[in-house]
């Protein structure tokens, strides 16, 4: 089963803030901050970001928070 695991990285003097959405494998992306969402739905729109960059599908994401960000798995199917 894959899972994605996303982060918000704070603003630094050269970069504003930004999600990371990592999978279990080496992939790997970040996203600007979108501040016209909040709270999961930012986390969501990375992980979903992570899934058209690999040709997966994100319909069936499911999330849920953890101390560090978000973790979100697929659906099972049935």
């Amino acid at each position: 089963m894959k899972s994605i695991e996303t982060r918000y990285h704070g603003p630094t003097n050269t970069r504003g803030a930004r999600i990371s959405a990592t999978d279990c494998g080496d992939h790997r992306i970040y996203i600007s901050y979108p501040y016209e969402l909040s709270g999961e739905d930012c986390h969501r729109k990375a992980a979903e970001a992570l899934c058209d960059k690999l040709g997966w599908d994100a319909s069936s994401l499911i999330g849920g928070g953890t101390k560090a960000g978000y973790v979100f798995v697929f659906q099972p199917k049935g």
